[in-house]
């Protein structure tokens, strides 16, 4: 384990544990954000039980290198889906750029992790 997997993976998860805890407790910006995206709030609750559930992974991936590859491989994906529905919802590409650096830096952890095996 390095210094930069555990540093990504501590980025991640403080960025990804509230923003997935809030769409799962359907906070007023979130209900917002899934009408926004034409996603029903039952929908935005799998995002962020999914984002959730990438964070911890990525944390127990400290231990665990598989654990920590599957879960950012699934948070890679997660925000690239997102970018493409803010842009097929007419959004300007600004508004993707945050799903878009988060994906990238799931895959960085990834590749670092990779690099540590």
């Amino acid at each position: 384990m390095t210094a930069a997997q555990i540093t990504l993976a501590v980025i991640l998860t403080l960025l990804f544990l509230p923003l997935g805890a809030a769409k799962i407790a359907a906070v007023p910006f979130m209900r917002q954000a899934a009408a926004h995206l034409g996603m029903s709030p039952g929908l935005y609750r799998v995002v962020g039980t999914l984002e959730v559930s990438g964070a911890l992974g990525l944390v127990l991936g400290l231990a665990s290198t598989p654990l920590g590859m599957a879960a950012a491989i699934g948070l890679a994906l997660l925000m690239t889906a997102a970018a493409v529905a803010h842009l097929r919802h007419g959004d300007p590409p600004a508004r993707a750029l945050p799903a878009v650096v988060l994906a990238l830096t799931a895959v960085a952890y990834a590749g670092v992790t990779i690099g540590t095996g």
